[in-house]
């Protein structure tokens, strides 16, 4: 009993490892685990003093313990049972889908990612690319908003910018839940976006038990309080224009609403407009079904990239003109519901409707699309550049006298237009000519793409 035996050295090493582990495991990690929870909700409560929509609960639950209350929701239950049927599968098929599929969609929201990481990055590349200005704010309505209520911002697709630049301008009022599309889901690029609090979706999906999967984990999430932003559309726009509203994701929101128990919804409309947009010519060859090869589109992203470098390091860079956003008049669903009766279908499309109309309304105008109207209206064949400057003028004076929002001085617009003419000299959309300025034939597409970005705030659009 009290002999001696010989133990290798390297398993003494494990067995004293694996005691380490288990006390580290044991008594040292629910301690620190406790500690650092608590810190990080003392870092949260002072977030919440700083914002206007404070970080809900439900945003802040663990991803497993979110995807597992996603799984088992009653409506998801019935949904899997729908989908046995439905494809002659197991049970157990069906519900490691569901699962699948809410491990796809639910994101793991970081404080710390998003404010002390997301938020700077996204000022610095926006400040460092545009000159971001804030085209119009009503910060009356947007402070009366109940804090009860779950606040959405719909908004135009314009540019992949878009999630950059609103989240650098809305990081005083709230984190933002982002909708985002499968073009994200790459390594390391998912692991980001989904530390920022976005959820990824399927938009072309057909599949139902997705579908309903999607569908709740929007309901849940409106119901828990988490302001999101949205993009109607659907898409980006290829040509510039304001696209009618997909009903996807109202439709989620809106069939779950019930405007006498639950909290209400308020839709905040937020338009964006660039001098420049980073994808246009792709998004135009796109639009004219031309497509190019992978390499193709490497080489002139690398391209770009490496120009634009060689320009800073010879001290001969400067930004994309401006980037302008402006927040509308926010619009309550528990509101819209009570003057708008009807079937459910109908009734999404006229909020679908309602809120593009609302959203065009906030499009902030900006000198080259401003100057990309005024020379596609222009008839003859070359203007003076004073005289382009006169004709721009007038027509800001006209779009402002309709409603339509600028962040430019009436003093400044004089200076404004001689910088987009200049844009427009850069990018060979304009030339010089024998009589002045003339279009480029070539680049005829793209001065329509930024003019369509404001044709709808025309008083007589063409």
């Amino acid at each position: 009993m009290f002999e001696t035996i010989a133990v290798p050295v390297w398993v003494v090493w494990v067995a004293g490892l694996l005691a380490l582990a288990g006390l580290l495991d044991r008594i040292l990690m629910p301690s620190v685990s406790w500690y650092l929870r608590r810190r990080l909700n003392r870092v949260i409560g002072k977030l919440n003093q700083r914002l206007s929509l404070e970080i809900p609960p439900f945003k802040l639950t663990k991803r497993r313990i979110m995807v597992d209350r996603l799984v088992h929701d009653p409506k998801i239950i019935t949904a899997i049972l729908e989908h046995v049927q439905e494809e002659d599968v197991p049970y157990e098929v069906a519900a490691e889908r569901a699962e699948r599929y809410a491990r796809e969609i639910v994101p793991s929201f970081s404080a710390f990612a998003y404010f002390a990481l997301g938020t700077r990055a996204a000022r610095w590349l926006s400040e460092k690319l545009y000159h971001v200005r804030l085209g119009y704010l009503d910060e009356g309505a947007l402070d009366s908003i109940d804090p009860a209520a779950t606040v959405v911002f719909v908004m135009n697709h314009r540019s992949n910018m878009d999630y950059v630049l609103v989240t650098y301008l809305a990081a005083k009022r709230s984190a933002l839940a982002y909708a985002v599309g499968e073009w994200a889901r790459v390594w390391p690029l998912k692991q980001i976006i989904s530390s920022m609090g976005a959820y990824f979706i399927r938009r072309k999906s057909r599949n139902q038990l997705y579908r309903r999967v999607l569908a709740r984990y929007v309901q849940m999430a409106t119901e828990g309080g988490v302001a999101q932003a949205v993009f109607p559309e659907g898409g980006l726009t290829r040509q510039g224009e304001l696209l009618p509203a997909k009903l996807g994701l109202l439709s989620y929101i809106t069939a779950d609403f019930n405007p006498d128990t639950g909290k209400d919804v308020v839709f905040v409309p937020v338009g964006l407009n660039y001098d420049r947009v980073l994808e246009d010519r792709v998004l135009l060859a796109t639009a004219n079904k031309e497509r190019a090869g992978f390499w193709q589109k490497l080489w002139g992203a690398v391209s770009f990239i490496g120009t634009h470098i060689v320009m800073r390091l010879r001290g001969k860079y400067s930004r994309f003109g401006y980037a302008s956003v402006s927040f509308g008049h926010p619009l309550s669903l528990r509101a819209f519901m009570q003057t708008h009766t009807g079937a459910p279908e109908e009734m999404t499309r006229e909020l679908g409707d309602r809120i593009m109309q609302e959203v065009g309304k906030s499009v902030p105008v900006l000198p080259v699309s401003l100057l990309a109207c005024v020379v596609l209206g222009h008839r003859a064949t070359s203007i003076t550049r004073e005289d382009l400057r006169l004709r721009a003028q007038t027509e800001m004076q006209t779009l402002l006298d309709h409603g339509a929002y600028t962040h430019i001085l009436p003093e400044n617009h004089a200076r404004a237009i001689e910088q987009g003419i200049d844009q427009l000299l850069l990018r060979k959309m304009l030339k010089p000519g024998v009589g002045g300025l003339e279009v480029n034939p070539q680049e005829v597409g793209l001065l329509r793409y930024y003019a369509n970005a404001i044709a709808h705030l025309h008083p007589h659009p063409e």
